[in-house]
């Protein structure tokens, strides 16, 4: 496979009108492309880092790419998958939460050489929309098509409210492919919707094809997408030790995707090496496009003479007067993961099983976490 089939093929959902008048059309010239990252929190998520290595593979490839921030639809917010609306964010919150993305991104999507990426931010043609242009953009959709996605659906049999606002937001996530004129839009599976409205203003404003690019979603074995709103979210301003013993806890069945989503490993990696090998291989390469690859050394050197023991072994000892709750967050890199563990039943303390995570640690306990980590209280 060369690289222009591997980079339409791998991670790809599936591409729009067809895979293959995109591959012509790249052959034939260069194109402009984007993906929206909408600050709606302080730091971007490992989903998030998916999106970011397709663009810098088109980059590689030559081709314009632009790091759009969603300042402003960050502040009307997006309703998919949505079960409630989204809590509204203002001006400020929106600025604080982007101040530290391109330096989460940087050492995958590159903002300097012969083709930078560019990052633009939406506020800088939505903000000058007037109510008179607002009413002309929507006149390109209906009341019915709207209505058609699935929270919407899902949230009218429940009698949940649907606001006016939500139901904006694809027409503004749209009216950033007409603003930039682009040629192509990537983005999660579950922003189809989305990014096929602007495919629909680029036709009937512009005359113009757009084509999108959709990603599969890293999700867990019973397909919950990683992320905020399930408790399972790696954030790229994670530290490289929690963020590699976060991967760690990755099921044995989410290795191929994730290996597929988040690294240029082979496929059958998993196969080849087995689970345990496989599984430190993704988190190494994982931290290494965050942080570099001396933490991610540093982080995989950790974790395998901290954690990966092969019997009890209370050799590591730990200074703490803390709840359990707060000790075990600390070790694992996490507060709900140690929720979890706690409530799991797997945290024993000398000996004996303990789910009250604000149970107090004294001194001198032999902590027992999983299968794998051992620890003593000073």
């Amino acid at each position: 496979m060369n690289k222009l089939d591997e980079v339409l093929t791998k991670g790809v959902q599936d591409v729009l009108p067809t895979k293959e008048s995109l591959r012509e059309l790249l052959l034939n010239r260069k194109i402009t492309l984007y993906q929206g990252f909408d600050p709606t929190g302080p730091s971007l998520q490992i989903g998030h880092l998916i999106g970011v290595r397709k663009l810098a593979q088109f980059q590689e490839l030559g081709h314009r790419v632009i790091f759009l921030i969603g300042d402003f639809t960050a502040m009307i917010g997006d309703p998919t998958d949505k079960k409630a609306v989204r809590t509204k964010l203002s001006k400020d919150d929106v600025i604080k939460n982007l101040r530290d993305y391109k330096k989460q991104v940087e050492k995958v999507l590159k903002f300097t050489g012969s083709n930078p990426a560019e990052i633009m931010f939406n506020s800088a043609w939505l903000s000058k929309l007037t109510f008179e242009q607002i009413l002309e953009l929507s006149s390109n959709f209906t009341v019915q098509q709207l209505l058609e996605r699935d929270m919407f659906v899902n949230r009218l049999k429940e009698k949940k409210p649907i606001y006016l606002h939500e139901f904006m937001y694809p027409l503004m996530q749209g009216y950033d492919s007409v603003a930039m004129d682009v040629d192509m839009e990537i983005g999660g599976n579950d922003q189809l919707f989305n990014m096929l409205a602007g495919r629909i203003l680029m036709k009937n404003l512009k005359n113009k094809e757009k084509f999108v690019l959709t990603m599969k979603l890293l999700v867990d074995p019973e397909g919950k997408k990683m992320g905020k709103s399930e408790g399972n979210a790696i954030f790229l301003s994670d530290s490289a030790h929690d963020i590699f013993g976060k991967v760690m806890t990755f099921p044995d069945p989410m290795l191929p995707l994730a290996i597929e989503l988040l690294t240029d490993l082979p496929l059958d990696t998993a196969q080849k090496v087995g689970p345990m090998d496989a599984k430190k291989a993704l988190a190494y390469e994982v931290v290494k496009q965050i942080h570099g690859e001396d933490k991610a050394q540093e982080a995989k050197s950790h974790f395998e003479k901290t954690f990966q023991k092969k019997a009890p072994d209370y050799s590591l000892e730990i200074k703490n007067k803390k709840t359990l709750l707060a000790t075990i967050g600390e070790l694992v890199g996490s507060t709900s993961e140690a929720k979890r563990l706690i409530s799991q039943g797997a945290v024993d303390v000398d000996g004996k099983t303990i789910e009250d995570g604000s149970h107090e640690l004294k001194g001198k306990e032999k902590l027992k976490i999983g299968k794998r980590i051992f620890v003593t209280v000073k």
